[in-house]
């Protein structure tokens, strides 16, 4: 992801919009410590490109797949665990093609 995905930008509302949801929902989904936006001085929620990507997987999980918000919590968890351990992969492959050279 490119630095500036991670750039708050968004309120509530509109990130409610781009989603298709409520408000309240997005307010939900930080209570249940799935969602972590930013807050702006006037304490006010602001949603990155990234956290918008991330509430689009949320619902989906959950419309589309039926999924509660505890396994939607283990499912995230999982993925970036995954993303993670194939980012020390593709780092050790560069090494070992480094040492072969």
């Amino acid at each position: 992801m490119r630095p500036r995905d991670r750039e708050p930008c968004y309120v509530i509302s509109i990130a409610a919009r781009m989603i298709g949801v409520h408000a309240q929902t997005l307010r939900y989904y930080e209570r249940a410590g799935i969602i972590e936006p930013s807050r702006s001085q006037g304490n006010q929620r602001l949603y990155s490109e990234r956290d918008i990507a991330r509430l689009q997987q949320i619902k989906t999980l959950v419309d589309d797949l039926g999924i509660n918000l505890a396994g939607v919590e283990i499912i995230l968890r999982l993925t970036k665990r995954i993303n993670e351990m194939e980012n020390q992969i593709e780092e050790l492959e560069s090494q070992i093609e480094k040492l072969g050279k």
